[in-house]
This record gives C-alpha cells, structure tokens and sequence, in this order.
C-alpha cells in the first residue's frame, strides 16, 4: 500500500521542518553568543550544537553578524510581552513567559543576563535591551517614576526566567502557568499601574 502526499502536506512539513531547524538555531546562537565572545562563536559551533548544518544557517541568515544581529533583537519577544492592556499587562508578561519556557525551551528576556561581560558585542546586548524593553516599557507606564518601575518590571521578570532556570524540575515547572501568574502577577501590575 503507498501513502500520497499532497503538495500541501509535503510544503507544510517543509515549513514545520524549516521553523524547527531555525529555532534550534536562534537556541544555539543565543547560547554561544551569551557565554562567548563574538570572535570566539563559530557557524560550525552554533550548527554542531543546534544538530543542523552550517550552510543550513548560512540560508536562514547569511552570516555570523547577521544570526548575532538577530539574537540581540528583542523585538519581537517584547511585542509578544507587551501585547495586553495595561491593566492586565503583568500577568500576560508572566503567562507568556512562562509558556515561551515550556513550549519552545526559550526565555524571551534572559540572554541579557549573560551580556553583563564589557565587550562589545554583549554591549550591543544591553543597549538593545534597555531601547527595546526598558524603554518601551517606559512608555506605556504611567506616572512620572516610570522609568524606575520599567527597570524594576524587567527585573522581575529577569527573576522569574532565570528562577525556572535554575530550577528545571522544580516546584514551578510542576505548577501550572495560571498558577505562577496568580502568584507572581500581583507584584508585577502594581509596578505597571504605580
């Protein structure tokens, strides 16, 4: 008995294939280029560790500085953070990233944490971070110490990634996501609201 495929299934599968190739990418890219510097990191390394060829990242993203490039935009995680109302704002912050960690092993935020080296290019890190979520957030947030209460939500937020970090088969990856966020939520809305 033969199975058939149609071009739809077969150009589907291609897609799954290719977003799992490049997440497995961007996951060892973020890796390296946090723990390493720049010159250090090799397209070789990053494919080795993400199980996929060199040529495959060279397609997706043309060169190391380009896959560097997009590993230090924050962008499109912090739309992602920031994609709720202000007066429900701190538990989406939590919710999301609670389920960027379980559903695609990624922390939208805490590959800033290990950019605290003086190079250059971790550099680059935190100033993309700081204009990307510091001070957007300080733009939606109220009230004249808004600038403080932006820094004090990317804290908390930095606490709790690198909090389910540390402990992988803790206490809260065994709680379910609405459960940290009826914990966790509380404070981080009081920061946004003032």
């Amino acid at each position: 008995m033969s199975v058939h495929t149609t071009g739809r299934q077969t150009e589907e599968s291609r897609d799954t294939g290719t977003r799992s190739g490049r997440d497995a990418i961007l996951r060892a890219a973020r890796r390296a280029f946090t723990l390493r510097p720049y010159a250090e990191v090799t397209l070789r390394g990053i494919a080795t560790d993400a199980g996929v060829s060199a040529s495959l990242i060279v397609k997706h993203f043309g060169s190391k500085e380009q896959l560097f490039n997009t590993v230090a935009d924050f962008g499109p995680d912090t739309d992602e953070l920031f994609a709720a109302p202000l007066e429900a704002l701190g538990r989406h912050m939590v919710l999301t990233l609670v389920r960027s960690r379980r559903e695609f092993q990624r922390d939208p935020m805490l590959r800033v944490v290990f950019s605290l080296g003086n190079t250059d290019e971790r550099s680059l890190l935190r100033d993309r971070f700081h204009e990307q979520v510091t001070a957007r957030l300080t733009t939606l947030l109220p009230g004249q110490d808004n600038a403080l209460r932006a820094e004090l939500v990317a804290g908390q937020l930095l606490g709790l990634g690198a909090t389910l970090a540390l402990h992988p088969s803790g206490a809260a990856a065994q709680a379910d996501a609405e459960g940290i966020a009826d914990l966790y939520a509380p404070a981080l809305q009081r920061l946004i609201t003032g």
